[in-house]
């Protein structure tokens, strides 16, 4: 059984920064492309980042360019997003999210897995 489990989220202040993980288990995870999406109260969810099997990385959509990086460790299954200089307009749960087709995809459904979200409040 394929999981994925998002931690990190909380709550901070504007400006401040927040790490998150995922790990995942029951699948290849150096096969797997990873991404991180976003869905704010309200709105659709959104692409927010990333990374392909061989560790290149889609481009960040503007409103989180230079400010949030994804990488993986294959050793540990997991996936991060670094979230620096965060913003109230970051507020929102987070997902990670496995793609295995072999395309890298900035669309929700070419990923076949989803991890559960964690929250990530950011207060001004």
């Amino acid at each position: 059984q394929v999981q994925l489990v998002e931690s990190g989220g909380g709550q901070v202040q504007a400006g401040g920064s927040l790490r998150l993980s995922c790990v995942a288990s029951g699948l290849p995870f150096s096969n797997y492309d990873l991404g991180w999406f976003r869905q704010a109260p309200g709105k659709e969810r959104e692409f927010v980042a990333a990374i392909i099997r061989t560790g290149g990385y889609l481009p960040y959509p503007d409103s989180v360019k230079g400010r949030f990086t994804i990488s993986r460790d294959n050793l540990k299954s997991t996936v991060y997003l670094q979230m620096n200089s965060l913003k109230t307009e970051d507020t929102a749960v987070y997902y990670c999210a496995a793609n295995g087709g072999g395309l890298a995809s900035k669309r929700e459904y070419d990923y076949e897995y989803w991890g559960q979200g964690t929250r990530v409040t950011v207060s001004s």
